[in-house]
């Protein structure tokens, strides 16, 4: 029991000191056995854990509470679909078990069989109507599948029963053509001082109450609210700008030999970026090509280096000088397999995790067939959009030291790689799109091999799920308004100064100072 309580807190040391004694007196206890795997699979080290859960299972093979554990960490070693079956199967073992449901509306999104994930998060929901993440992720997945009217449904309904949901509050603020007026500021403001709100609430409805003011033209406000929810989500995760710079300098700078095969990877498109820079916009162009799947934001590579680190012993990039031509080749044949069910219905997929262009050396060398995509937007515009997003997991956004940082990273590997290897990286810029379109989807697609097609400038109207936040935009013509910090004017300074720009002169917001 105190081992379960330290992986709950998410305390992996601790949960390992408390299960060591009954892990040497008990090793093959099916408990011990699920609690090992939980710790394993914390670790990152998922294939141990799976072997551990497997042997639960076997003993208790009639235990839906096995199967759910089960399928949790096949998901999290990337084996989407078995992790589905395992939860199938727990749901029929045990039809009112609303985790089961929950978890397998969780895994078919992420599959992109939004029609059964749906069936099952209203299942959830039906069981437990006050299940708040339930019915948060059912209109999240209406939200991205663009059924907008239920989507703002369900996000209401909750927040009448709990009016302190930030998930609820953050994905109305996520719908971008919903404007939020003062009676729903005010509702977040009553709403951040109610007693059941904890930290994770206040931080989400402090994304929307910003996004309210916004809309509401009150900047000053809006930023003292972003403001507030960063710091308060800096109280829980911390970001040392300084340890991740060093340790992205020293994944680009490792040795790695593109020499897996000259068209190994051919049919993926990599799109890559900072977040908030028009990633989603280049995968909605691609994807209303006939020759494209858009798989939207991918798992599989950072998956793959945690599988080797652990299988080599060495951290990541240490053991990238350590790869031969056949590991390289191995290394790629395995994401090509782990991604295949993306090219069933079209020769050509995406692969849109943004901080992949961490890894483009990588790629290239697993890959060298592959094209990679780099998107990019105005530093300002990038960074301030990122401030204001609320990225759960993306700790350099909560100050605009940290982001200027973070974006002189990026900055650097880009510029080097797509200088280095411009037949196979290429920089797309945000900003050209807007101001001439046909000319760069033309060349965009000719980068990619794709002939022209006329579906990718009416990209608009291609109907698919979309799972960022840029999933209303994408589904509208392109706009030339979208520059936010222009309203702002001299109330971005700080953030100007952290990325070396002039500031704005207050009395002449078209001139800087």
């Amino acid at each position: 029991m105190a081992a379960a309580q330290a992986l709950e807190m998410h305390r992996p040391d601790q949960a390992a000191s408390q299960l060591a004694p009954v892990l040497g007196s008990h090793p093959d206890h099916p408990e011990v056995l699920r609690l090992h795997a939980s710790l394993l699979s914390m670790r990152g080290e998922h294939r141990a854990a799976l072997r551990d859960m497997h042997r639960a299972l076997e003993q208790r093979p009639q235990e839906a509470l096995y199967h759910n554990a089960f399928a949790i960490f096949l998901a999290e070693a990337g084996e989407l679909d078995q992790a589905i079956e395992g939860l199938r199967r727990a749901c029929e073992l045990q039809p009112g078990f609303v985790m089961a449901w929950y978890n397998l509306g969780l895994f078919l999104t992420r599959s992109a069989r939004f029609d059964e994930a749906r069936d099952a998060l209203r299942r959830a929901v039906t069981l437990a109507p006050d299940y708040a993440a339930a019915r948060a992720q059912l209109a999240d997945l209406l939200r991205m599948d663009n059924f907008r009217d239920e989507a703002i449904a369900e996000y209401r309904t909750l927040l009448a029963e709990q009016p302190w949901a930030g998930m609820a509050w953050w994905g109305l603020a996520e719908i971008k053509t919903l404007r939020l007026d003062t009676s729903d500021s005010d509702a977040i403001q009553r709403a951040l001082a109610h007693p059941r709100a904890n930290d994770g609430d206040r931080i989400a409805m402090g994304f929307a109450l910003a996004k309210a003011l916004d809309d509401q033209g009150r900047y000053a406000e809006s930023l003292q609210a972003l403001a507030a929810a960063n710091d308060i989500a800096r109280r829980h995760r911390t970001w040392n700008a300084a340890t991740v710079a060093a340790q992205i300098d020293s994944i680009r700078s490792a040795p790695c030999t593109a020499d897996a095969g000259q068209d190994l990877g051919s049919e993926v498109i990599f799109i890559v970026g900072m977040p908030r820079s028009g990633s989603t916009l280049i995968e909605q162009i691609l994807a209303s090509h006939s020759s494209v799947e858009g798989a939207a934001e991918l798992t599989d590579l950072p998956l793959l280096i945690g599988e080797e680190s652990n299988r080599r012993k060495k951290p990541y990039p240490k053991w990238l000088a350590d790869m031969s031509t056949e590991d390289w080749r191995q290394l790629g044949q395995r994401y090509l397999e782990r991604t295949a069910r993306w090219r069933k219905h079209r020769p050509m997929f995406t692969d849109k995790l943004p901080n992949n262009w961490m890894h483009i050396g990588m790629i290239r060398a697993m890959l060298p067939g592959a094209r990679i995509v780099v998107s990019r937007r105005d530093a300002l515009e990038t960074c301030f959009s990122c401030y204001r997003q609320y990225f759960p997991g993306n700790d350099y956004t909560r100050t605009f030291s940290d982001l200027a940082s973070y974006w002189r990273s990026f900055d650097a590997a880009a510029s080097y790689w797509a200088q280095k290897d411009p037949v196979r990286v290429y920089q797309h810029a945000y900003e050209d799109l807007i101001k001439d379109p046909e000319t760069q989807i033309r060349g965009l697609l000719a980068f990619c091999g794709l002939p022209f097609e006329e579906t990718c400038l009416r990209f608009n109207e291609t109907q698919r799920v979309v799972g960022t936040p840029s999933a209303m935009q994408v589904r509208q013509p392109l706009r030339t308004d979208t520059a936010r910090a222009p309203r702002y004017g001299d109330l971005l300074n700080p953030l100007r100064q952290a990325l070396g720009l002039p500031a704005m002169d207050h009395r002449n917001p078209h001139k800087p100072e």
